[in-house]
């Protein structure tokens, strides 16, 4: 799933080598941290929130199938 949340991001943002993500798996639930470059934030974020929201959504039903929860954290 980190890979895969690391391709999605790296095609969004104009500086691809700043994207990390960290995983931090717990029982239940699993924690992704996607940290970007502060000028790409909002590329990732998107208007209104829609493309974190839909990147969100994709990582949930992913970790669902799985019978884990998944969340999501973008930061700079």
């Amino acid at each position: 799933m980190k890979e895969f949340i690391e391709f999605i991001a790296r095609a969004l943002v104009d500086h691809p080598e700043n994207v990390v993500v960290a995983e931090v798996e717990g029982e239940k639930t699993t924690v992704y941290e996607l940290r970007v470059f502060q000028d790409d934030l909002g590329k990732v974020i998107g208007r209104k929130g829609q493309t974190a929201k839909a990147i969100r959504t994709l990582i949930s039903a992913v970790s669902a199938k799985k019978g884990k929860r998944a969340l999501l954290e973008i930061l700079e």
